[in-house]
């Protein structure tokens, strides 16, 4: 197969070299492209909807790249600038050949009271240089404050007097605003910490709403549980002893303490909707089970489209997920708890509604109908929780999350549904820990969010291990084995990074786009194609020169570094076969492929599409995770 492909490799060769290294840029004006027609960096899917909501005005920048053939669009100044100083860019685009941003002059241009920034009239895009830029003022998008550019000096100064602030030209923008560069390991371990940190302060203060002192016992003091509710005073433990405890839906509208004498502690519902209505913050339900839950997972079908047409693009989420029937709801139940709670449901689980740190801890959650009749395990909506020590079955998605900025997803087990954890248009989430099987997807991060952490996953067994989303996040430690696919490479402007690749029919998969992901420091061994690339420019996957590990190669580490001294394409038709076709190292030491790959290392607009390490390592990184779980794989009959 490698020889029959010889000659075609020689004629790219011969066909590259007939032309000049060197394409002169044209007399032609650059216009700015049109709107819809750039790849856009910036700001997240949630703030773009509130923005478009609110009929708020986004200053922009378009650039047009040397060594980039599509024109790049940046959602504010401040995303552009954060771009330029990532490690890595001036290497996949080259350097800025054409600037544009936009031109607030004449457009009527003012703050509403909340301070965000709005436009009465069309905002064009004009020739950067010529600019001025209102910095530090009061201007702000919902995701902060953003800087204002003008083509004009005395609008620039009007804005400034106005709204305060300073006025710079454009040259000086770089100077005068310096965004945080957050892809380092060192930074998001700080935002590890952090997290970390609020999750464990939450746990232990929801840990204390099992302490309160008992006032009612079900069936020595009342008869029934809805009556040692209404009869207990707040703060106190309504004890629950073992029995089956029957209700058309009860309603927990004070803080109290739902305290069960374990799994025998069994609270059933008619089957018609939900069974435990939580109401109240710092609620706890601790050593229980329930079932009898209602079979609706969604609200949604159930109105009209001119009911629909009215709800906010957020409401429609909610109603299609966040409305239907559970075995416990909570809606403004802050700093409440579910601890040691059993769960058999048809529909959802648990739904979590503006009840901000919570803490759902050793639950065992059972969906009982597959992935495409069953609901959700947990619903997280509008506010962080603490989902920790649980084990989730079947449905769909066994946590899925909208709107939950700051949620903790850690140490749980997910297995037999859609998607383990399903997170969307969620940000500054951490995902640690999780063991999952037998998934369509594993972890799923969607829409366009930004800062979230997911590490020390293990998934198998599964359709697609990890699929990422959104901006500015990290993915390390991950064991991703025995899934058609490993890892699906889909965002921006992150960081991916010793993670153990292995075993995978592929190992990781590159979507299209902009080459702005770093993906580095990683062993991806053993998979029948270590990586496929979609639509785009090459992807450069070495981060200040430490590349990933690919497996043993016939190469030399002449200088004894741990790098081989040649470049690895893992989706070239000869590299993707060095370990397991005797003739691909002979071609690819060939004089002809060495000289264009040479080129091409050199010239980034010569590159071909793909994927290509320039220092593959000589070692793997985490060697004892890569033998153990390899090892695994072998007892289990997975091929390596």
């Amino acid at each position: 197969m490698l020889g029959r492909s010889l000659p075609a490799v020689l004629v790219v060769v011969l066909v590259l070299l007939s032309y000049s290294l060197i394409v002169p840029i044209g007399d032609d004006t650059v216009e700015p492209a049109q709107s819809g027609n750039t790849f856009d960096l910036g700001l997240t899917d949630e703030t773009i909807r509130e923005v478009e909501q609110r009929d708020l005005s986004i200053p922009r920048v378009q650039v047009y790249y040397s060594s980039y053939e599509y024109v790049v669009g940046f959602n504010t100044i401040e995303s552009f600038l954060v771009e330029q100083d990532r490690s890595g860019h001036q290497r996949q685009f080259g350097q800025p050949v054409e600037i544009f941003v936009s031109d607030y002059a004449g457009t009527n241009v003012s703050l509403t009271k909340d301070g965000y920034l709005t436009a009465a009239h069309h905002v064009g895009l004009v020739d950067a240089e010529d600019t001025f830029v209102v910095v530090n003022s009061r201007a702000r998008l919902p995701n902060g404050p953003v800087a204002v550019p003008f083509a004009d000096r005395d609008a620039a100064d009007k804005f400034a007097n106005e709204y305060g602030g300073d006025v710079v030209p454009w040259e000086d923008v770089a100077e005068t605003i310096t965004p945080e560069q957050s892809l380092t390991r060192g930074n998001f371990q700080a935002a590890m910490d952090n997290r970390s940190a609020w999750a464990d302060a939450t746990v232990a203060t929801a840990r204390n709403l099992t302490d309160r002192p008992t006032s009612v016992v079900v069936g020595e003091d009342v008869s029934s549980l809805a009556a040692a509710i209404d009869a207990a005073p707040p703060n106190t433990t309504v004890r629950v002893p073992s029995g089956t405890y029957r209700t058309d839906g009860l309603t927990v509208n004070k803080s109290l303490t739902i305290l069960g004498a374990g799994p025998d502690t069994r609270i059933r519902g008619d089957e018609n909707g939900t069974v435990v209505h939580v109401t109240s913050p710092r609620v706890a339900l601790a050593n229980l089970s329930i079932d009898g839950v209602g079979d609706v997972g969604s609200r949604r079908s159930m109105l009209n489209a001119s009911r629909l047409e009215q709800a906010g693009w957020s409401e429609n989420i909610e109603l299609a997920y966040g409305r239907g029937d559970a075995a416990v709801r909570l809606v403004n139940a802050s700093a409440s708890v579910l601890t040691g709670v059993h769960i058999e449901t048809p529909s959802s689980g648990i739904i979590s509604l503006n009840s901000s740190n919570s803490v759902v801890r050793d639950v065992e959650l059972n969906v009982t109908e597959g992935d495409d009749e069953g609901f959700m395990g947990l619903v997280a909506m509008y506010g962080p929780l603490v989902v920790e020590d649980s084990q989730f079955a079947g449905g769909r998605d066994g946590v899925y999350t909208h709107r939950a900025d700051g949620i903790v997803v850690r140490n749980n087990t997910f297995r037999d549904s859609r998607f383990g954890v399903h997170e969307m248009y969620t940000s500054h989430s951490l995902v640690r820990n999780n063991t999952v099987r037998d998934t369509r997807i594993g972890i799923i991060i969607m829409t366009r969010p930004t800062g979230n952490i997911v590490v020390d996953n293990d998934v198998r067994a599964s359709q697609v291990g990890l699929s990422t989303a959104g901006s500015n996040s990290y993915y390390a430690g991950n064991v991703l084995t025995d899934n058609v696919r490993g890892i699906d490479v889909l965002g921006f402007q992150s960081l991916v990074e010793r993670n153990t690749i292995t075993d995978n029919t592929v190992g990781i998969r590159s979507g299209p786009g902009l080459p702005t992901n770093l993906v580095t420091a990683n062993d991806i061994v053993g998979n029948e194609q270590a990586a496929t690339a979609g639509l785009g420019p090459l992807r450069v996957w070495t981060v200040d020169g430490e590349g990933n590990y690919w497996g043993p190669m016939p190469g030399v580490d002449g200088d004894a570094d741990g790098y081989y001294e040649r470049s690895f394409r893992p989706n070239s038709p000869i590299d993707e076969h060095l370990h397991d076709a005797p003739g691909a190292w002979t071609l690819a030491q060939s004089p002809a492929i060495t000289l264009v790959r040479s080129v091409q290392d050199t010239v980034p607009g010569l590159r071909s599409a793909g994927i290509v390490d320039t220092a593959p390592r000589v070692t793997p990184v985490q060697p004892k995770t890569l033998n153990t779980t390899q090892a695994s794989n072998n007892v289990t009959g997975v091929a390596t």
